[in-house]
């Protein structure tokens, strides 16, 4: 008798012969196609570098030439297998006969940092992802993201992932800190696991023996051609008992003769062994056949009688006929499309299946024989699908959140039957919830302080169970406040040479601060705080360091300018200069003299101070400068020395010695200072003669040394007032009072000059013993001095003797 079709084409019933179609139709075998494989293994490498490229063609297969496709021109034609690239760009080769190889995509970057990949990843794969930086740039920590969440914070610039599967797949990108705190970021790059191998269909021939006839069992599966050398093995089962011991690398194994309990569920198993990868095919049920009977209406149940089952829970479809000759055909269908067949000897068979939520609505099956074909009633089904892990999302109106923004956060899990219930969570603290009734997730949005930076998550619950999401972190920066400049001295006064630090501090602001010194806007340099504390920066003080000072704050979020600070640099006194100064031609007891003290440098205010044969005299202050004054009344009593003293707090300075001497002075002390004069000429008319000789010769000397004097002499004396005092520069008014004590001699020369009016400012800018035209000698003494004079013998010095 020949072969009766049902409706379902793969199996037909016959009693003595039968068709060896399978259950599931197709093989995976495909065309010979090159595989192009590349060295170094990334597909993003730094420009200047060099790829390897080689076209993998089968040990049998040796083509004359390779050709090599640069998008879609030939870019080179290689007697190789190998050609070197280092342009950017979408790869394929071709051997001799075959097919284009699928492309590969190198891209050849100037980033500073670059997220290298392999090229392909597979099922259960070991894969390094490297963080990689250009030679100049050092890194002292390098994050990974997968879909923009941080996975991994660490020193090192690799990230593992071990035995690969689809649940990494995802898009990756890394970041590295520089030595200066500064984030750089890679490009990203796209993980998709690609299968080892398809799960593998059982097959048999025939399908449906018959009682003493042989059956072969192909279990039908395929390796990428990437991955071709993996060696697979095979095992075979029938009602879960195992057909062979072990498994062996055959896709076949063959039953020599098939018995009547033979019958039952057949199914295969494929694994690769290195990398730990099975895969089952579906069940196929086989059944020796033998004599038939009309088979009567079939009847559908379900395994859970409330017709409602969750997401993840196996439900099994029962469909049985009360009679019915060997061999029946069950088919059970989901919505008229076709799920499941299976051939049973008699009974009933059934169909189970990890539910989804594709599974909710209505199911029937069928039974069929030689003589029948029935059909059940239908049975819905409610799949309750559990919610899935829910991903946090934090929404900030910029890349980093400040202090004072509104941010989002967002929780949605993209599966679970509504309605779900959210929760908020900051470092487990809850912050609040929320009820999705239609799906979609929801939202809950906080105003940032600083106390918001830390870790969130979320969860959800639809009532199957709980699910967490990951934990996202959120660092909140807080903009600096506006700086405080110190000035720190090492005393009260800041004084030249001193060493000032200039001490900038933000007291709030997140670091990394980069503070700006500034005198009078003008920058004087900028220090970086990794870590909070302010930043200093050292002044070695001159007299142009006195000014207004300022410093600024930035960490990227707006600078903020210090309040403006004034350093005034403070100079210690020179020795003062001591001048005496009497009002008339001739002095006489009971006139004023004029004690003048200055400070040519030093910071005013200055205290000067005036001594009589070290007996202080008085003081007086200058506030601005230009020296201070003491007046006494002349008596005999004031011959002898004169000294002042500068102050401004820095150290005192005394001024060289003035000696002022009244000579003449006869048993009447109160007669004029310079009485006697005619009386000193005749008593001295033998001397006057060695005087005159060493006078032209001293004259000579000093004339040489007129020109540079007269430069540094002051010009706002009062030539009409005698001067005595020990600056040349101060030598005015006439008669003058010289001593002259030539250099490591014995001889002291006393000498009055009278000189004539008709050039007042060039007698008061010369010293006097060089103003020697038009002046005359009235009074000349020369005495041989045994040792040398004291300051009480001399009157004031016009000029510094050399």
């Amino acid at each position: 008798m020949g072969c009766m079709l049902t409706s379902c084409p793969q199996v037909c019933y016959c009693k003595g012969q039968c068709d060896s179609r399978s259950p599931v139709s197709g093989r995976f075998a495909t065309a010979f196609k090159p595989v192009i494989s590349i060295f170094p293994p990334w597909t993003v490498i730094f420009q200047g570098q060099t790829v390897e490229l080689t076209c993998n063609v089968p040990p049998f297969y040796t083509p004359k030439k390779i050709k090599w496709f640069l998008g879609t021109e030939i870019s080179n034609e290689t007697p190789m297998n190998t050609l070197e690239v280092t342009e950017s760009g979408e790869y394929r080769c071709q051997a001799q006969g075959s097919p284009l190889s699928n492309p590969v995509h190198l891209v050849f970057s100037t980033a500073s940092l670059i997220l290298q990949a392999p090229l392909s990843v597979f099922e259960g794969d070991s894969v390094r992802l490297r963080c990689q930086e250009m030679a100049k740039v050092a890194l002292t920590t390098v994050k990974f993201y997968k879909n923009g969440i941080l996975i991994l914070s660490s020193e090192s610039s690799i990230f593992n992932i071990d035995n690969a599967s689809v649940k990494d797949n995802g898009a990756y990108h890394c970041t590295g800190y520089k030595q200066n705190h500064i984030p750089v970021s890679s490009n990203t790059v796209e993980i998709q696991v690609q299968e080892l191998f398809p799960r593998p269909v059982l097959t048999a021939s025939p399908s449906q023996p018959t009682e003493g006839s042989p059956m072969t069992l192909t279990c039908e599966t395929e390796l990428s051609q990437e991955r071709s050398a993996i060696l697979l093995q095979f095992c075979f089962f029938r009602d879960d008992q195992t057909l062979i011991p072990g498994c062996s690398s055959s896709p076949e194994y063959q039953i020599t003769a098939m018995r009547t309990k033979d019958s039952g569920s057949y199914w295969c198993e494929a694994k690769a062994m290195i990398h730990k990868i099975k895969k089952q095919s579906l069940s196929f049920q086989i059944h020796v056949q033998s004599e038939f009977i009309p088979v009567s209406h079939p009847v559908l149940t379900l395994s859970t009688p409330e017709a409602r089952v969750h997401e993840g829970d196996v439900a099994t479809l029962y469909c049985e006929v009360q009679r019915g000759s060997p061999c029946i055909l069950y088919q059970f269908y989901h919505k008229d499309i076709l799920l499941w067949d299976k051939l049973v000897p008699s009974g009933k068979a059934s169909y189970s299946f990890p539910v989804t939520a594709q599974h909710s609505g209505n199911y029937h099956c069928t039974a069929s024989n030689d003589f029948s074909h029935q059909r059940s009633g239908a049975v819905s089904l409610s799949v309750i699908v559990p919610v899935s892990r829910p991903v946090l999302t934090l929404r900030a109106p910029r890349t980093q959140a400040v202090v004072g923004d509104m941010v989002e956060l967002h929780c949605e899990a993209l599966r679970g039957s509504p309605p779900i219930l959210y929760h908020f969570y900051h470092e487990d603290v809850t912050l609040g919830n929320s009820s999705a009734p239609s799906g979609g997730g929801v939202s809950f949005s906080i105003s940032l302080t600083t106390e918001h930076s830390g870790s969130y998550s979320c969860d959800a619950n639809n009532g199957r169970r709980t699910q967490c999401s990951d934990t996202v972190s959120l660092s909140v920066m807080v903009p600096v406040s506006r700086p405080i400049l110190t000035l720190r001295a090492p005393r009260v006064k800041a004084v030249v040479g001193d060493m000032v630090e200039l001490h900038c501090e933000a007291l709030r602001g997140s670091p990394p601060i980069l503070y700006q010194f500034y005198r009078e806007d003008v920058t004087l340099g900028s220090s970086s705080a990794p870590s909070g504390g302010g930043a200093s920066f050292n002044l070695s003080l001159t007299t142009e360091h006195s000014g207004n000072y300022s410093c600024e704050a930035d960490n990227g979020l707006g600078a903020q300018r210090s309040n403006v600070e004034t350093l005034k640099v403070t100079v210690p006194v020179s020795c003062p200069v001591l001048t005496l100064r009497a009002f008339r031609t001739q002095a006489v007891v009971g006139d004023v003299v004029e004690l003048h003290c200055e400070a040519l440098t030093g910071s005013p205010p200055i205290l000067y101070r005036f001594y009589h044969e070290d007996v202080i005299l008085g003081s007086n202050s200058a506030p601005f400068g230009g020296g201070a004054y003491f007046n006494f009344s002349l008596t005999t009593e004031h011959s002898g020395n004169y000294s002042c003293e500068a102050d401004n707090g820095l150290g005192a300075q005394c001024s060289e010695v003035v000696t002022l001497s009244i000579p003449g002075l006869t048993g009447n002390r109160s007669g004029p200072i310079a009485t006697g004069v005619t009386g000193g000429l005749l008593s001295v008319v033998s001397l006057v003669t060695g005087a005159l000789l060493l006078y032209c010769w001293l004259s000579r000397k000093a004339d040489r040394r007129l020109a540079s004097d007269l430069s540094r002499s002051p010009s706002n004396s009062d030539p009409q007032e005698p001067t005595y005092h020990n600056v040349p520069a101060w030598i005015e008014l006439q008669p003058v009072y010289s001593n002259v004590n030539p250099r490591g001699g014995d001889v002291v020369y006393s000498e009055v000059w009278s000189s004539q009016g008709e050039n007042k400012y060039a007698a008061a800018s010369a010293p006097a013993l060089l103003r020697h035209q038009g002046s005359t000698v009235i009074y000349s003494q020369v005495k041989v001095a045994s040792a040398p004079a004291s300051r009480t013998q001399l009157l004031a010095s016009s000029a510094p003797h050399r």
